[in-house]
């Protein structure tokens, strides 16, 4: 994958973190998620490449911006012809979450972030928009514990694997009705469950970091942060399992209701998955030769600050992981506006 590419997206996502940071704690997700949406779609139009968006905001008739299926890139532009011709740009796979935790920004909460996910075309798993099971763990414990398994027997393989006892262990598990059992059952083996509200991605991810406090995320999300998530595990090497939940009755939510399981399977087996009970690994949800994962902190997360703005300009930290030079790059910047600024604050 081109260098320059791979410089840019850290520009992408702090541009979006930037535009979603300044709705933080004005209780207005929509607004905060769409100028994140418009910020990265800005930036990713200026890079030299043949962007798709195959994990974005919906579909086309569903999402003015960085919807299924939408190109970006410098071919979208009027000029593209005189900067370059099509056949000299790389054609490159993408999946976005502009603002991931919507509900974390309009409550100035902490762990959300701006990130995306890279790849060759056919790279990256086309995921629908449904719900995911997830299992994710630290590399220590890959392969060896399963998303088939019970929370029981998975905290117990943690427990041998990280050489801790199970009361040493935190696991991460969306807040939400249909855990109610899961979370039971964490609890029983002595473990620790720390609930979060949203923003699931930043968990998984923290799995992979000695440090963070964080040893697996249980529990079912949304199928497209799952690959996302997959990315950032795979070239972490963490361990990370997602099998898609087609049962509305499984995810327990109002918009559920309106679902069909059959309908839901139909819809599957349309998109080219004939088996719908199958349990994907980092390597199948994110398969290409090379693969890149950036984030920057919207509001101050376990792994990253958030945007701290300044007088005259403002400071943000990224990372990006990547396959191909097996590094996880923190990235701290200073972003100047055109006012001169009276100090440059580096605490």
């Amino acid at each position: 994958m081109d260098n320059t590419i791979s410089l840019e997206i850290i520009e992408v996502v702090e541009q979006a973190a930037i535009a979603s940071s300044r709705w933080m704690g004005k209780g207005a997700k929509d607004e905060a998620d769409e100028a994140a949406v418009e910020a990265m779609r800005e930036r990713m139009n200026k890079i030299h490449m043949r962007g798709r968006i195959v994990i974005g905001e919906g579909e086309r008739d569903e999402a003015p911006m960085l919807y299924i299926g939408e190109e970006v890139g410098i071919c979208t532009q009027p000029n593209a012809a005189e900067v370059c011709t099509l056949e000299e740009l790389q054609e490159i796979d993408i999946a976005v979450d502009p603002c991931e935790g919507t509900n974390l920004v309009a409550k100035g909460q902490p762990g959300s972030m701006a990130v995306l996910a890279i790849s060759e075309k056919g790279g990256l798993f086309r995921a629908p928009d449904f719900y995911m099971k997830k299992l994710a763990a630290p590399p220590a414990a890959a392969n060896h514990v399963d998303i088939r398994k019970t929370a029981t027997e998975n905290i117990q393989i943690l427990s041998e694997c990280l050489e801790r006892t199970p009361d040493e262990l935190v696991i991460v598990v969306m807040d939400r009705p249909r855990h109610k059992e899961l979370i039971a059952e964490i609890r029983k083996t002595g473990a620790r469950v720390q609930l979060i509200s949203d923003g699931d991605v930043s968990a998984a991810i923290c799995c992979a970091f000695q440090g963070s406090n964080i040893h697996a995320l249980m529990g079912i999300g949304a199928a497209p942060e799952g690959v996302i998530s997959a990315a950032a595990m795979r070239c972490l090497g963490g361990h990370f399992q997602g099998q898609l939940i087609y049962d509305p009755a499984e995810v327990k939510t109002p918009e559920s209701e309106k679902w069909t399981r059959e309908g839901n399977i139909a819809r599957l087996q349309e998109m080219g998955i004939a088996d719908p009970d199958k349990v994907y690994n980092a390597d199948e949800l994110a398969s290409g030769k090379e693969v890149l994962f950036a984030a920057c902190g919207i509001t101050s997360g376990n792994l990253m600050k958030g945007v701290r703005f300044f007088n005259g300009g403002c400071r943000t930290q990224s990372l990006v992981i990547s396959s191909q030079s097996r590094t996880a790059r923190f990235v701290d910047t200073i972003h100047l506006t055109g006012d001169k600024p009276k100090t440059i604050n580096l605490s």
